[in-house]
């Protein structure tokens, strides 16, 4: 089937290539004319505008938003409600808050359009191993679309999890439980490596790849990492966040649900951006004014800064 595509970035760009290689008709919505070169090589076309992408497309028409979450999204649902036209679909494949999701279908579905919310999960592998979408959205919008999902999908990798804002509510919980595994490889493995013996840390990553219990995909990144990168010299230990596994934890104290390793993923990954912490350093402060203990010398360059 014919679809229009916005954003044409890592995982945009490789869904596209996707879509084609299955037969689908992909047309790319492009703000930068100087990407049209890489739209062309993976068999899709290039418009320039928002009608251009709608005159191209036969009605009833699907639109598949892949931007980032936020003003991005926000602006692009506002620009498509204009030019959609009734029994239209809007397919949100970012990581939207559903709170914000369920607030944009409503208005859409004031003008007829339909808006499905697809959780995709995959990343840069998506292109050869194929995305995991968690869609919400109404049943037969959602039943129109299942070329596209099963194509995009591996097999099983497809499921309508429920009614609009559901794909994003798994999905932002899938992206919370991912939180607590990465921390939990990431102890593990400073554990090994603070250890009295020598290890070979990416051999033993590939050796728990065999008939362990806590073999997955993730492991096999870290035995890559570990294997290219023993020491992991040059990557700093910065880890970002971007909103899931906040929103997870938000929606666990609302719902009183104890979720105590995502949430200390969380803080351990806001910990991660601090130079030095100045919690930490009053701590030291006192046990040195209660109790004479030694206090430590700061180590070179590290301070906390409040600008």
């Amino acid at each position: 089937m014919d679809l229009g595509l916005v954003g044409f970035g890592r995982m945009g760009g490789n869904m596209a290539r996707r879509l084609v290689r299955h037969g689908h008709g992909v047309t790319v919505y492009l703000k930068d004319p100087d990407q049209r070169a890489a739209v062309a090589e993976a068999g899709a076309t290039a418009v320039l505008s928002r009608e251009e992408l709608v005159a191209a497309l036969a009605a009833p028409r699907a639109v598949w938003l892949m931007v980032p979450a936020g003003e991005a999204t926000e602006e692009n649902v506002r620009g498509f409600a204009d030019v959609l036209a009734p029994g239209d679909v809007l397919v949100d494949g970012g990581n939207s808050n559903f709170h914000d999701t369920l607030r944009r279908a409503e208005t859409l579905a004031a003008k007829g359009i339909h808006l499905l919310d697809a959780g995709t999960s995959g990343g840069v592998w998506g292109l050869t191993e194929g995305y995991c979408l968690m869609v919400g959205g109404p049943e037969d919008a959602c039943r129109r679309l299942e070329p596209v999902f099963t194509d995009l999908a591996p097999a099983g990798g497809y499921l309508r999890v429920g009614p609009t804002g559901a794909g994003h509510f798994v999905k932002m919980v899938h992206n919370g439980i991912e939180y607590g595994m990465l921390q939990a490889y990431g102890e593990g493995f400073e554990v090994l490596r603070a250890s009295r013996f020598d290890l070979d840390l990416a051999a033993i990553a590939e050796l728990w790849r065999h008939g362990s219990v806590v073999r997955s995909w993730l492991l096999d990144l870290a035995r890559d990492a570990l294997k290219k990168n023993p020491t992991l010299e040059g990557v700093a230990g910065y880890v970002d966040d971007s909103g899931e596994g906040r929103w997870t934890v938000l929606e666990a104290l609302t719902e009183n649900v104890p979720a105590p390793v995502i949430t200390l993923s969380l803080l351990e990954r806001i910990r991660s951006r601090q130079p030095e912490s100045f919690a930490a350093q009053v701590v030291a402060a006192l046990r040195n004014e209660f109790g004479g203990h030694a206090i430590h010398p700061a180590l070179a360059g590290a301070g906390h800064s409040k600008e």
